[in-house]
């Protein structure tokens, strides 16, 4: 049973707006192999919710019409979605770059063990989750054998042609601090990955992304019943830096749930503020095919300070 946490809505954080629409991120459902504690989806083996082939034909029908020019797949563990690889490759025949946000030991479920070569043969950018390059962190953050598991994965996918010099199949890893901190500099932590990761197990990869916990859902939750949410909050708003405003994500980013309904970001997702645009409570995709989203306002909560902190933070890593 996860805490309640506390409202945010009325937030001091400044007004945004959108620019061009370049990204959209789309979340093909919350089942996953995996429940990691810095989770902000609370996705897990136990979950049903999965995104249908008509939703994903609306996607589609709105790419087509949009400025769009990347795909981002979340989960969950977004292969697990029995459409998935359909997805890809008609997103990778209209010219997208596609992106999978692999958590690496899902290419080794059943019926997942020829995924890897799926997504080199299709050019599919892998952003995998690797919180940390020591043994007892990752298997303490997303649960035992996790690490062993993710070297393993890794091996593959540099065989592969992953991560290697001239290769156009970029690995990326993400770091997400172990609790209620700002990450490190991520250009430094960078080569520290990489340095111990080919030193000890032989393994390569392109970036490194730092992300900073988001104080929502399974880790909000986890904070809220240490005492330590308020502390947390405090810290994201007095490392604000108003330079991080122009580069966040949500900017050039809409966030498409798995019954197709739109947010801001996938942070404004899990907390339901739906992206709002003419005084509609709630907008699916397929209302939007067409339009154009330049200058609309941003929902905006004190989440948001996650994404401003320090050095910045969003999906794409480190925004300085």
């Amino acid at each position: 049973m996860h805490a309640t946490l506390p409202l945010m809505i009325d937030s001091d954080f400044p007004p945004l707006q959108r620019a061009l629409l370049e990204t959209l991120q789309v979340n093909l459902g919350y089942k996953c192999n995996q429940s990691c504690l810095h989770c902000h989806v609370n996705a897990g083996p136990n979950r049903t919710e999965v995104m249908e082939w008509q939703t994903i034909e609306q996607l589609l029908t709105f790419i087509e019409s949009s400025s769009v020019k990347t795909l981002d797949l979340t989960g969950g563990a977004p292969e697990l979605n029995p459409h998935f690889r359909d997805f890809v490759s008609a997103a990778r025949r209209r010219g997208l770059t596609v992106i999978d946000r692999c958590n690496l030991t899902v290419l080794f479920e059943p019926e997942q063990q020829d995924t890897a070569r799926f997504l080199a043969d299709n050019r599919v950018r892998v952003v995998a989750s690797m919180p940390c390059y020591l043994k007892d962190n990752v298997d303490r953050q997303r649960g035992d054998g996790t690490f062993d598991s993710s070297l393993k994965a890794l091996r593959l996918l540099n065989t592969l042609g992953y991560g290697q010099a001239g290769s156009e199949l970029l690995l990326d890893l993400v770091f997400n601090p172990q609790g209620p901190y700002l990450p490190p500099s991520q250009d430094s932590l960078e080569q520290d990955y990489k340095q111990h990761l080919a030193e000890q197990y032989g393994i390569e990869f392109n970036r490194l992304l730092a992300l900073t916990n988001m104080p929502i859902k399974r880790f909000g939750s986890t904070l809220v019943s240490r005492g330590e949410f308020s502390s947390y909050m405090s810290l994201l708003k007095t490392a604000h830096q108003d330079d991080n405003i122009d580069s966040v994500m949500c900017r050039s980013l809409i966030s498409v749930d798995w019954q197709g309904y739109v947010y801001d970001c996938d942070f404004n997702q899990m907390l339901d503020l739906p992206l709002q645009l003419d005084h509609r409570p709630r907008l699916h995709i397929s209302e939007l095919v067409g339009i154009d989203l330049s200058s609309q306002p941003i929902k905006v909560a004190d989440h948001c300070y996650a994404c401003t902190a320090g050095q910045g933070s969003g999906c794409g890593g480190a925004l300085e």
